[in-house]
């Protein structure tokens, strides 16, 4: 179904923006994946998306809080594979800290990877998309982009700016075949999810299985992790027909945590 796209997937060496990779080259689409890691983990996983599903793709270790790394990436990316197709952008960052106490260079790199660099990508591919007269936008947000937790100040701010900037964009697109949507997820099994249950456990004398429905889930009526794969599936399900009319939307995967 997205054959001859290109995907351009940001933050995608593990967790969510990997699942989203697999994803979206398993329907056919040529995929950039970027972020940071071993080497020759990710030289592998760049060529097993290859070898499995027939496509190209590419790998950019771009640091996605500098201007002219991100410029670079998305002319090297249209020089190879074409002018982007598809852009999400799901590179990002956390640090949790009362506001008084946050470091600012934190709350820089914060703002930085999280909001920042999706307005530079999005300006650099919007052009080809309406040219095309078709593109999508997905942003990665967060239930954070609707609702606020203490001690997230930096985070929190920067996916609400990404809720306002994703609305802005799809108006800005609408007349284009650009559409602009965010998914919302609650809690994420991921890699580095895991490895946080683990250190919190340790912290805090609690057995991992009470930090996971004590602490993170919390919020989450369902008590169940978002699975990286169930995002994955949203963010591919944004770019077929079925979505041509979804356009500007916040889309919850949260188990009901903004419904309370």
């Amino acid at each position: 179904m997205l054959q001859a796209k290109t995907a351009l997937i940001t933050g995608s060496t593990s967790g969510i923006g990997q699942a989203i990779a697999t994803r979206l080259a398993k329907a056919g689409a040529n995929v950039v994946i970027n972020g940071f890691g071993d080497a020759n983990e990710i030289e592998e996983y760049r060529a097993s998306l290859e070898s499995e599903f027939g496509i190209k793709a590419m790998y950019s270790g771009a640091d996605m809080t500098k201007v002219d790394a991100i410029e670079a990436m998305m002319a090297e990316v249209k020089s190879t594979l074409g002018p982007v197709d598809i852009l999400v952008n799901n590179a990002g960052v956390q640090h949790v800290s009362p506001v008084e106490d946050f470091p600012v260079e934190k709350w820089d790199l914060i703002i930085a990877l999280n909001l920042s660099s999706a307005f530079h990508t999005t300006r650099l591919a919007l052009p080809d998309m309406k040219e095309k007269g078709w593109g999508r936008i997905i942003n990665t947000a967060s239930a954070h982009a609707l609702v606020a937790s203490p001690y997230k100040s930096a985070y929190v701010a920067a996916k609400h700016g990404i809720a306002g900037f994703t609305k802005t964009v799809a108006l800005e697109g609408a007349t284009f075949g650009v559409r602009c949507n965010a998914i919302c997820p609650g809690y994420v099994f991921t890699p580095l999810v895991e490895g946080q249950i683990a250190d919190t456990a340790k912290a805090r004398g609690m057995s991992e299985q009470d930090v996971k429905e004590k602490v993170l889930l919390a919020a989450q009526p369902t008590k169940e992790f978002v699975t990286p794969e169930q995002v994955g599936e949203f963010a591919h399900f944004l770019c077929t027909p079925a979505a041509d009319q979804v356009n500007g939307a916040l889309m919850q995967m949260d188990g009901g945590w903004v419904a309370q």
